[in-house]
């Protein structure tokens, strides 16, 4: 199967089911937001190196995590409860970006050049692209970056400076994204780390599905830094800067 050279100027993309078995499905283009938009509106994703041209992916089995499929384990509950970390949106998303490329050498940093790390600070300006925020003593300890359409969050990567930071920041995440409404956060490929939360493969189709259904209606846009005081749910009196 020969693999799609995008076109310069038009954000068009094949069809997901079209791709190589590992997922490729194009390669070419650029990281302008109308690209960038347009490919996670279908599924889709940029992950290469500095050494190869731009890649796009759908891989099928996806991973998944449903908002009210998230497990946490008693110790992370414990660490929760006992507020180890203070936990913020949209506070220092070049930071974290940062944090995610610096802090990671596995398949899932080494993506994060330079070109890509604008390409989502980009996104993060124009109020699509968020940042959750583990720190310590008012140090950054940890974090996550992704991206919101609809009702569905696109997680791209997390880092951590000490155990359990960017676990705690995990956690924040899905239980306020299922506050906001949110359906599905796509995880991309499926990890050990990530199943132990609750995340899961499904078919291609039915993420693809599922995503069409999340985007017919409008995610909270701009920076997320302004529900840092909106309580969460649970019935165990959670906030947006705590855990409780």
């Amino acid at each position: 199967m020969a693999i799609y050279r995008l076109h310069d100027t038009l954000p068009v993309f094949p069809d997901p089911s079209e791709a190589e078995p590992d997922g490729l499905l194009a390669v070419g283009g650029d990281l302008q937001p109308w690209r960038m938009i347009a490919a996670y509106e279908s599924g889709i994703f940029p992950w290469y190196s500095q050494e190869s041209p731009i890649l796009w992916w759908s891989p099928d089995p996806r991973c998944v995590l449903f908002p009210e499929e998230l497990h946490v384990s008693r110790s992370m509950a414990r660490i929760m409860r006992r507020q180890e970390f203070e936990l913020s949106f949209d506070l220092a998303f070049e930071s974290v970006i940062e944090g995610c490329a610096s802090g990671r050498q596995d398949h899932r940093g080494a993506w994060l050049v330079p070109e890509m790390i604008e390409a989502y600070t980009r996104l993060h300006h124009l109020g699509l692209a968020h940042s959750v925020e583990a720190w310590r003593n008012g140090e950054l300890v940890g974090g996550i970056y992704g991206l919101a359409l609809g009702r569905v969050f696109f997680g791209e990567s997390m880092f951590h400076k000490c155990p359990n930071a960017s676990k705690a920041a995990l956690v924040f995440l899905v239980e306020n994204l299922r506050d906001m409404g949110f359906e599905l956060i796509d995880c991309q490929q499926e990890t050990a780390h990530l199943a132990r939360f609750g995340a899961r493969g499904i078919p291609r189709s039915e993420f693809i599905k599922l995503l069409k259904k999340g985007l017919e209606f409008p995610a909270p846009r701009g920076y997320w830094h302004e529900l840092n005081n909106r309580p969460a749910g649970g019935g165990d009196g959670a906030s947006l800067s705590s855990y409780s």
